[in-house]
């Protein structure tokens, strides 16, 4: 598959109620790098093995929960497009001017149906992964890979109404492939997940009467010892653990955590690589304790009724 168009999850603004709290969660323990703190005190992070300035966006507020996600797309040409192709989808867009956001291009705003902000963007500064790009090391320092040893930002789990119109939008304007989803007894999907890149999803959409939540923001590692390291200091730190357990949708081993705040955190390694001509893998409610936790057999009551 030729990314050219959307290339992947690359921003996530969350709100926190105690920044220095916070700060330790996302930088001190779990590892992500902390890049900046703007004039109106948000702190930027990254993960090590991201070249752009950051990924992750903290906002010391009232209340838990999500500002907006943003999805980096191949250059301007792509965002022009795309600009028309979601107004003509019915949907308002306002652009904001580079520079507005720090280190960012231009960038489109715009409300999903669920009534989730979603930013587009086609540039970010990069600032490199230590690695270097001509005769590049082959792993970093220890200081570098820290912590948790997260690799990236990977996805996101929103819910809200009108979660099908979210699906309509990502599949025929971003052109995403339909992956996974999850049936109720009467055929109705009731989760989704849609894929930009290789990996089983790239973002997915629960439906929820109210809008504007998020369920959880997902972290990638490389590989199942850093998900055992992970699992370990989690421990270590005594940080609220949901679930550590391997998914049934999207194959892939995981844990659910929670910062301090009570946003819903995850790590996890694995997984399948999607392709866009494999089949649609469908999932029914009665087997969810298979689709959500397949050692165990069990979701916890927290896990379908928690959202920030």
């Amino acid at each position: 598959m030729s990314m050219r168009g959307v290339l992947r999850l690359a921003e996530v603004q969350m709100r926190v109620l105690d920044m220095a709290e916070s700060k330790q969660h996302y930088g001190s323990r779990m590892g992500l790098h902390e890049m900046m703190t703007d004039d109106n005190g948000l702190v930027y992070f990254k993960a090590w093995a991201e070249h752009d300035h950051h990924s992750l966006v903290l906002r010391e507020a009232d209340c838990a929960g999500l500002d907006h996600i943003a999805f980096k797309v191949y250059d301007d040409a792509t965002l022009a497009d795309l600009e028309k192709k979601i107004i003509d989808f019915g949907i308002e867009v306002e652009r904001v001017e580079a520079g507005v956001y720090p280190k960012s291009g231009q960038r489109l705003k715009f409300i999903l149906p669920t009534g989730h902000e979603m930013h587009l963007f086609a540039e970010k500064e990069q600032v490199g992964n230590s690695l270097g790009t001509f005769n590049p090391d082959v792993i970093p320092d220890d200081e570098v890979c820290r912590g948790f040893r997260i690799n990236a930002l990977d996805h996101v789990f929103i819910v809200g109404p009108d979660a099908d119109q979210n699906l309509k939008l990502f599949t025929e304007v971003f052109e995403f492939s339909y992956t996974e989803r999850v049936i109720d007894g009467e055929g109705n999907t009731v989760l989704f997940f849609v894929s930009c890149s290789s990996r089983a999803h790239d973002i997915a959409f629960g439906v929820n009467p109210n809008p504007g939540l998020i369920h959880h923001v997902s972290f990638r590692l490389e590989n199942p010892q850093d998900h055992i390291r992970a699992a370990d200091l989690i421990g270590k730190y005594e940080i609220p653990v949901e679930m550590n357990d391997r998914h049934g949708v999207t194959q892939v081993k995981t844990v659910y955590y929670f910062d301090p705040s009570g946003n819903r955190n995850e790590v996890f390694c694995d997984g399948y690589t999607y392709y866009p001509d494999m089949p649609l893998l469908t999932w029914t409610m009665d087997e969810l304790d298979h689709a959500a936790f397949s050692q165990s057999l069990h979701v916890p009551e927290s896990f379908l009724a928690v959202y920030t």
